[in-house]
């Protein structure tokens, strides 16, 4: 203990005496007092009998007349009537092998849980230490109805009927019926009796809580979208970090630090209400989904709140909920609820296809998820399928590289050729362009086609990144050692830093650098060198905590591209002599020829 600490502990120690002290004087007094008062009462009913039996006589209670303790006209409270207990109703798929279990309230007749059984909470084989998912709305419950005169929000329906996959709610003037259908939809029916049409209603979508990785980092998105009906820009809107929440919702509560900065001093909760008719109303995380759809009225807009997390210094929004709000309302309402996972095939034929946020590469996404189910079907593995959409990649851009290969080959055996051009006219700048230009159509060498491969590749690649965040097809995808392709592999995450050992990205490096290596070079060497390690690193970087399926694409990529250089090298040989139909004849004088360019200027 430092002097400084010990001095503070002197001082409490002091205080703690002197107020011990003052109160043991204090209460010594007060007794001294009271005692002293006791002695000088006694003295003067011993002096003054008779006045002191009348001073007793007026204190006692009379029976006639009522103290205020004991109004006269006051009755007991009666106690409140007791409330039903709250009961639960369990809808299931009849047929084998269902697909989810929804658990609904007595209590507002709402959707409390879903479980959706082809899902488990963690990696690995369903079983006691790893259920089925269960999405719990226990903190803002879906179709909890509000607004309608006469019925509390809060309020205990009756069960009038109940089949394996529906059920008939019963509260005041509203019978609400809920029917489970395939696909984890939820077709609710609603009839109002004695209801003005102009009261406007709101209904709760439930709520979504973002969620952790294997390896302990917060995963997926939170975001509300909508299919805007009306406006200026009618169609999807995605209101998730970089719209309302990032803007409107976190600027109510004093700002937004989504991007940096800090958090402190905002609202924990944060409310925003979104004047937006539309004809689908989504609440959503990394792959699971809540969506209102296909309603009879539709609704007016919504609102939504964001819980962010208060240990976070930046803004990070742990739970998204929506409540969806009707301008009117007639005798009769229907409607969808679809609770379950954000699923390309389900969602596409429900008009809910834009619920995956796919951005500006969303045809590109839809047709790579299409053709991921397409090899799971034929070998149901999706490392296996990754694989497969590789070689497809590779054999469809098979010609484009192949030809990009021989088009550098041809670059590097012209460099003494071009080298000469550049130290015959460097003092002529527009001569020099002239003479390179003519000497490329000479030999058919296009300088940028080196470049082509990688870019035709650069959407695919994005593509799959999207395609990870949101296709719950990948979600716990095992592949070999990898538990889950959509995640960083994370092995040893307890001793190894860094979040754990990820195998594929150093992979990955060591691959580039071999590439690089094989590929022709036109440039510098030392530059070549620079790159050979710079490039790796740079990857090794960025891809370490990017889902493995991500690392197991790009490396099998360059795997496959090594493979063709390696076979051309073996067809054209490796040094720069005449090589047939696709080579360029460099002689070994020291004089090299003309181009047709120089020999009419030289």
């Amino acid at each position: 203990m430092s002097k400084t600490d010990k001095l503070i502990v002197a001082l409490l120690g002091l205080l703690l005496v002197g107020y011990v002290w003052h109160s043991f004087n204090q209460s010594k007094k007060e007794a001294e007092a009271q005692a002293k008062y006791q002695q000088e009462l006694a003295a003067w009913e011993a002096a003054h009998p008779e006045e002191a039996a009348r001073e007793k006589a007026a204190a006692q209670p009379s029976a006639a007349a009522p103290t205020a303790a004991q109004p006269a006209a006051a009755k007991p409270a009666e106690p409140p009537k007791p409330r039903a207990p709250e009961a639960f109703v369990t809808l299931t798929n009849e047929q084998a092998g269902a697909q989810a279990e929804f658990v609904f309230s007595t209590r507002g007749a709402t959707l409390k849980s879903a479980t959706l059984f082809d899902f488990s909470e963690k990696p690995g084989a369903q079983g006691a230490d790893n259920p089925a998912l269960k999405l719990d709305f226990s903190a803002s419950p879906a179709l909890a109805l509000s607004g309608v005169p006469g019925l509390d929000p809060d309020a205990d329906w009756t069960v009038k009927g109940q089949t394996p996959n529906s059920v008939t709610f019963v509260a005041g003037p509203v019978v609400r019926t809920i029917t489970l259908k395939d696909n984890y939809q939820l077709d609710v029916k609603e009839t109002f009796t004695g209801v003005p049409a102009a009261t406007p209603t709101q209904l709760s979508l439930g709520v979504m809580s973002r969620t952790l990785a294997k390896n302990g980092t917060l995963t997926g998105d939170l975001s509300i979208d909508s299919f805007r009906a009306t406006g200026e820009k009618p169609g999807v809107v995605h209101w998730d970090e970089e719209e309302p929440l990032k803007a409107d919702l976190v600027s109510a509560s004093g700002g937004c630090s989504c991007s940096g900065g800090t958090a402190s001093g905002q609202s924990p909760v944060s409310t925003q209400r979104v004047e937006s008719p539309s004809k689908w109303i989504a609440v959503k995380n990394g792959y699971f989904v809540t969506a209102l759809f296909n309603s009879s009225e539709m609704p007016s807009g919504f609102s939504a709140t964001v819980t962010r997390q208060t240990s976070a210094k930046a803004y990070v929004p742990q739970s998204v909920s929506a409540t969806a709000a009707f301008s009117a309302l007639g005798t009769e309402r229907s409607y969808t609820l679809y609770v379950g996972p954000k699923k390309q095939a389900i969602l596409w034929d429900l008009g809910l296809r834009d619920v995956m946020e796919f951005g500006m590469w969303r045809w590109l996404c839809y047709g790579m998820v299409w053709v991921l189910n397409l090899f799971y079907a034929l070998i149901p593995n999706y490392g296996v399928a990754i694989i497969l959409l590789t070689i497809l990649v590779r054999i469809l851009f098979w010609p484009l590289t192949h030809k990009s290969t021989i088009g550098m080959r041809k670059m590097q055996e012209i460099q003494p050729l071009l080298k000469e051009i550049q130290a015959k006219y460097k003092g002529n700048p527009q001569r020099l362009q002239q003479e390179t230009w003519q000497l490329y159509r000479e030999h058919k060498v296009n300088p940028l086609s080196s470049c082509l491969p990688m870019l035709v590749q650069i959407p695919v690649f994005f593509a799959l990144f999207v395609v990870l965040r949101g296709a719950v097809e990948l979600r716990y995808a095992p592949f070999l050692w990898i538990d889950d392709l959509s995640q960083p592999e994370a092995l040893l995450a307890g001793t190894f830093p860094f979040g754990g050992l990820n195998i594929l990205p150093i992979l990955m490096a060591a691959t580039m650098a071999l590439q690089s290596a094989l590929t022709p070079s036109t440039g510098d060497k030392s530059q070549q060198r620079m790159m050979m390690v710079f490039m790796p690193i740079m990857m090794l970087v960025m891809f370490y905590n990017f889902a493995s399926a991500l690392s197991l694409y790009w490396t099998l990529s360059q795997v496959m591209s090594i493979a063709q250089m390696w076979w051309i090298r073996k067809k054209y040989g490796t040094s720069a002599k005449p090589s047939g139909k696709d080579g360029v004849v460099v002689p070994d004088a020291v004089e090299m020829p003309q181009t047709r360019q120089m020999r009419r200027h030289p």
